[in-house]
């Protein structure tokens, strides 16, 4: 597996070893020992989630804070989605910035976005199915969120505006 640390620490792109014939392809989408090593530390992930969106659906930007804050190790398994993770650790040198990373069944990439990180996604392709590992449980009380076009991080989800979908629950969130 070949590991990228992004501009934000503690954010990494990993691109799984993809091995290919004339059937088809096959890799290891997750082995906690490789990830682990990875990353530099133990994660222990207890749930795994899954969505279908169609092209222009904004997910995000959501957060669990406190003791129910979230590591999340996300990826695509159909079409295509522009992630993006946001620095929300009030002491660190990069808080209010983000990056933003293709990922798609063709690519096979995934991010590692750790705890006290926003994360979103934008569906470029006419369909996807966006899969990902928490490493703490969903906690209604303790989810957050900002809004997908604050000006203050101003996004480029890669959409036409007039393109965009976003949730009602989505569009009452606050900017940073």
């Amino acid at each position: 597996m070949q590991t990228t640390e992004t501009a934000l620490k503690g954010c990494f792109i990993l691109e799984p070893r993809v091995f290919e014939d004339e059937r088809g392809y096959f890799f290891e989408s997750f082995n906690r020992d490789s990830f682990e090593q990875a990353i530099g530390y133990p994660v222990n992930f207890v749930q795994d989630n899954q969505s279908y969106s169609q092209y222009g659906v904004v997910r995000g930007i959501h957060f669990q804070q406190g003791a129910y804050a979230q590591a999340k190790l996300v990826r695509v398994i159909a079409g295509t989605v522009l992630d993006v993770a946001v620095d929300l650790r009030k002491e660190s040198p990069t808080y209010g910035q983000y990056i933003a990373v293709e990922l798609s069944a063709e690519n096979k990439k995934q991010l590692f976005v750790p705890r006290g990180f926003g994360h979103g996604f934008s569906v470029l392709s006419k369909t996807a199915v966006f899969a990902y590992k928490c490493d703490n449980f969903y906690h209604k009380a303790s989810e957050g969120g900002i809004r997908y076009d604050d000006p203050t991080l101003n996004i480029d989800w890669q959409l036409p505006n007039d393109h965009i979908q976003v949730s009602e629950k989505d569009l009452v969130l606050s900017n940073l």
